[in-house]
């Protein structure tokens, strides 16, 4: 029986349903926030309350902890789940919910300010042990001091917002006279997208892949591994399709990879689930990137490999249960892309609008996660991803075939949406063999 009575699911969208279904297999009741512009999302007809926070705008609604939190005490809610994205890293969010004495479905403040801070998250996994890519020890807001750095680990170099996500306030530089017009460009679109200008410079690896290693943690300081994601297919450094396992790693190079993920986590005694990110080169050396401190959109694909469920697990974990010392197994291949309300054939360009006619394709081994319906209006105000269509088979091949099969029997009307594109990519040859970048969809013509 759940020690959880009732939980506050501080989020939208398809994370908002995902969660309020874990939640009905646990027995824990669930109250749903909402903006006013949200009023007819699914997530509010499917909570067993909902309650509106204001306005349509983020900083209003799902960024207003004041009213988050006022939500969860008039429901008598006595944890949160912040999802992903909003409130779902921010340190002081989880520090108020727990001094409310409820329960705050995620790692504590001090690890997320560990890892939130790029800079901060880079020196804690270089003290640990872990590969790091060469670059600044710390933050860099003196053009003299950028060029210095530039100059001994060498071009090309990228600078990154300390407090960056998304691609925003990124720059890869490739010569010196360029460095001066993007560390101001940089500092810049930190300032405004983060209100913090802090910037630190990094050499850009050439060529590289994305992998993620899905790590979880309990009360108890034990932390294991559930394998990788490979999200190399990106745009923008936004996510498009993600899939485990990786193509390009192999099970000595997953050891080390998931030993590594491990070490870095229990340097800041991780709790919950989390995700360390590194980059892979050509030559499979691999350098840490980043640590997501939350649950991300793509473990539907680490759920598909493992048979596990992350949600119930992250909230079993914040109840105070201790994991398995079960050998995590892993069977087949999973992929997922991301259904966004975008049109590919005008530079991705968002298309919000309502939605006339919806059909998922179907069957086993396929799996939609959506809070879409007929007549739905997509808002403009939020991020535009309106849908993941997750598949698994035995191998890759079979995987990415099925795939295909999927995608050619959906029907989103009404809108334009990425589907188009993930028809093309499942296609392509070069990702068919797996052999690919982060640069891939750069130079693949839609």
């Amino acid at each position: 029986m759940s020690s959880i009575k009732k939980l506050l699911i501080s989020n939208r969208g398809e994370i908002a349903l995902r969660i309020i279904r874990a939640c009905r297999e646990l027995e824990i009741k669930t109250v749903a926030v909402y903006s006013e512009a949200d009023k007819e999302s699914l997530h509010v007809k499917f909570a067993d309350e909902a309650i509106c926070i204001g306005p349509a705008q983020s900083k209003e609604s799902y960024l207003n902890m004041s009213r988050i939190l006022s939500a969860a005490e008039v429901t008598n809610a006595d944890a949160i789940h912040p999802g992903y994205g909003f409130l779902s890293e921010n340190a002081k969010f989880s520090e108020i919910v727990t001094s409310h004495n409820m329960v705050f479905v995620g790692p504590s403040p001090e690890m997320i300010t560990a890892m939130g801070d790029k800079a901060l998250a880079k020196e804690t996994m270089k003290k640990a042990g872990v590969p790091i890519v060469p670059g600044s020890e710390g933050i860099i807001s003196k053009i003299d001091d950028a060029k210095k750095i530039a100059s001994e680990i060498g071009y090309p170099i990228i600078i990154k917002a300390t407090a960056g996500g998304g691609g925003r306030g990124m720059r890869v530089v490739t010569k010196e006279s360029d460095l001066e017009n993007a560390f101001n460009s940089a500092r810049g679109e930190a300032e405004s997208s983060f209100n913090n200008p802090e910037v630190y410079i990094e050499k850009f690896i050439v060529e590289p892949r994305h992998i993620e290693i899905q790590v979880m943690g309990d009360r108890f300081e034990n932390i294991i591994h559930l394998g990788e994601r490979d999200c190399s297919v990106q745009r923008r450094h936004q996510k498009l399709i993600e899939e485990s396992p990786s193509p390009a790693v192999d099970d000595e190079l997953r050891e080390k990879m998931g030993q590594a993920a491990i070490k870095g986590a229990k340097s800041v005694n991780y709790l919950g689930a989390g995700t360390v990110e590194f980059l892979l080169d050509k030559n499979k050396n691999f350098y840490f990137m980043e640590m997501n401190t939350r649950i991300q959109v793509e473990h539907p694909v680490t759920e598909f490999v493992t048979g596990l469920d992350l949600i119930k697990m992250q909230i079993q974990i914040a109840e105070g249960e201790k994991l398995s010392k079960k050998k995590i197994k892993t069977f087949g291949h999973a992929i997922e892309v991301r259904i966004n309300a975008e049109d590919p054939k005008n530079n991705f360009r968002p298309s919000p609008g309502k939605i006339t006619s919806v059909h998922f394709g179907g069957g086993p081994g396929v799996r939609v996660d959506s809070h879409i319906y007929s007549g739905y209006s997509v808002p403009p105000y939020y991020d535009s991803l309106i849908a993941k269509i997750i598949v698994h088979d035995l191998d890759r091949e079979a995987a990415i075939n099925k795939m295909c099969h999927t995608l050619e029997e959906c029907v989103i009307e009404g809108i334009a949406t990425t589907i188009p594109f993930h028809r093309s990519v499942m296609q392509n040859d070069i990702f068919k063999s797996g052999k690919f970048d982060t640069n891939f969809i750069d130079s693949l013509k839609i």
